[in-house]
């Protein structure tokens, strides 16, 4: 079972909690704030993609551009981030695209109040709204010293939880505002990665989409390489190269003698913009 995002044994808590069940591997209006705002283009990309605690090496990414995947997503910091990241500087971030590599920065926030594992950063519904915006400052920091510039995407991480649970529902969807908001306000486009079955299922159905993210990472773990047929919304959301979906976990693979358990996802959202 997949631990990129938070520590193994809190993934595991908060997927049992939600009823995730896991399949593993076999081997732009939306986007802004202000119109007065001059946005960079959106830099996109259609195809697979992949990601995998640690950023790899240079020279595995090297290896591992033959291409099955175009993109890799890192995980550029955040408290709950589950693993270290000895390769992920500007110079490995500026090597990588060079090859030809489209990165996906990932922050994994604060995490439910209602999750049962013992996070070292948790939301509450008095602090949402504060701490969304604090950790989205943090992020664009991180981006920013990754050499991922304005215009960017930043794709928020947020785990399975009981979205049954009102009040725990309205503070992550509290914090998800106020993260969105303040990530357009720096000129850093929005995303967010969560599960069908709960934390996604929030943000795609809520009724006020006030500082909602414009771009959906789907976990869907049905080995489906789309992000059409199984999409489980309306299907008039999240369009226009909008979505991407986590389709397998803890595929083990090898490329140029480079061994690395990946999770795979069908990608046509925006990355970063680099260099």
């Amino acid at each position: 079972m997949s631990s990129h995002r938070l520590s193994k044994k809190s993934r595991y808590i908060a997927w049992a909690t939600a009823g995730v069940a896991v399949v593993a591997g076999a081997g732009v209006a939306a986007q802004v704030s202000s119109a007065a705002t001059v946005w960079p283009a959106q830099k996109t990309f259609a195809g697979r993609a992949f990601d995998t605690c640690t950023a790899p090496s240079v020279a595995a990414m090297k290896a591992w551009k033959t291409g099955f995947y175009g993109a890799a997503a890192v995980y550029i910091g955040g408290r709950n981030r589950g693993c270290a990241q000895p390769n992920l500087t500007a110079s490995w971030v500026k090597t990588v695209n060079s090859q030809g590599w489209k990165l996906i920065p990932l922050y994994v926030g604060a995490q439910p109040p209602c999750q049962k594992s013992a996070n070292p950063e948790k939301m509450t519904a008095a602090n949402a709204t504060s701490l969304g915006a604090t950790d989205a400052k943090d992020a664009v920091s991180k981006a920013s010293a990754l050499g991922m510039r304005a215009g960017s995407a930043v794709y928020l991480d947020m785990e399975p939880y009981d979205t049954t649970d009102k009040a725990c529902d309205n503070a992550v969807l509290s914090y998800v505002r106020s993260f969105t908001k303040t990530l357009r306000g720096k000129v850093y486009r929005a995303g967010y990665y969560g599960f069908t079955s709960s934390s996604a299922k929030a943000v795609a159905t809520a009724t006020d989409k006030t500082d909602l993210p414009g771009n959906l990472w789907y976990a869907l773990w049905d080995q489906q390489n789309t992000t059409t047929t199984d999409w489980p919304w309306d299907p008039k959301t999240f369009t226009n190269h909008s979505r991407a979906h986590q389709y397998m976990v803890n595929s083990k693979e090898s490329r140029g003698g480079h061994t690395i358990t990946v999770d795979r996802s069908a990608w046509d959202a925006p990355v970063a913009i680099v260099g």
